[in-house]
C-alpha cells in the first residue's frame, strides 16, 4: 500500500470508528483526523465533503464483510442449506461469547440519521444491502435447485426477507441486552429453509 493508500485507509478506519460511536451527526472532521493521526486539511485532500466521507466509510466498512459472507456462502463441503445456516449460527455465536450483547449497525445508525436528507448516503446504503442480499440469493437460488427448500420460494424475495429479519433481530438483541432474539431468529429460519 502507498503512503496516499494508507493515508486515506487510516482515516477511513479512524473515522469509521468515531461514527460507529457517534453517529453522523455527532462526528466532527477534526476528530476523524485527530483520531487519524493526519491534518485536517488531508482529510479534504481524500474526501470531498462529510457527507462524501461517510459514502466511502459506509463501503470501507461493508465491502470486506459481504466478501467473507460471500465465502461463506460458497463453501464447497456444505450444501448451501447448511451454508446459511451455518454462517447464521456462527454470527450467533459471535454475540454469545460478548459479556454484554451488543452490536452497532453503522448502515443503520447512518440511515436513520442521513438518508431521508441526503440522497447519495440512501444511495449507497441501498446499493450495499442490494448486495448482501443478491450474494445470499445466489445461495437460496442453489438450495432450491437442489431441492433444499420449496421449488415456489422466490429467492431474491425470501434473501429480502432473512436479511430484515436478521436486521430486526439484531435491534432486538441490542434493546433486551440478551441474545435471545437471535435464537428465535435462527430456529425460525431453520424451519423457513426447508422443502
Amino acid at each position: 500500500m502507498n503512503t496516499i493508500q494508507d493515508k486515506r485507509a487510516r482515516i477511513l478506519a479512524a473515522g469509521t470508528s468515531v461514527m460507529l460511536r457517534k453517529g453522523y451527526n455527532g462526528t466532527g472532521v477534526q476528530e476523524i483526523t485527530q483520531g487519524a493521526g493526519v491534518p485536517k486539511g488531508s482529510f479534504y485532500h481524500y474526501f470531498e465533503s462529510k457527507e462524501d466521507f461517510a459514502i466511502q466509510a459506509l463501503h470501507y466498512y461493508y465491502t470486506p464483510r459481504i466478501e467473507r459472507f460471500a465465502a461463506a456462502l460458497s463453501a464447497p463441503e456444505l450444501s448451501p442449506r447448511e451454508r446459511i445456516l451455518r454462517c447464521y449460527r456462527d454470527l450467533i455465536g459471535y454475540f454469545a461469547n460478548q459479556e454484554q450483547p451488543s452490536h452497532q449497525c453503522f448502515i443503520g445508525s447512518l440511515c436513520h440519521e442521513k438518508a431521508d436528507e441526503s440522497q447519495p448516503i440512501g444511495y449507497a446504503a441501498a446499493a450495499i444491502l442490494q448486495r448482501s442480499s443478491q450474494v445470499l440469493a445466489e445461495c437460496l437460488e442453489q438450495a432450491r435447485t437442489v431441492g433444499e427448500i420449496s421449488p415456489d420460494q422466490d429467492p431474491a424475495a425470501l434473501a429480502s426477507f432473512i436479511g430484515a429479519a436478521w436486521e430486526g433481530a439484531l435491534l432486538r438483541m441490542k434493546t433486551d441486552r440478551q441474545i435471545a432474539p437471535l435464537r428465535v431468529f435462527i430456529d425460525q429460519l431453520e424451519r423457513l429453509l426447508s422443502a
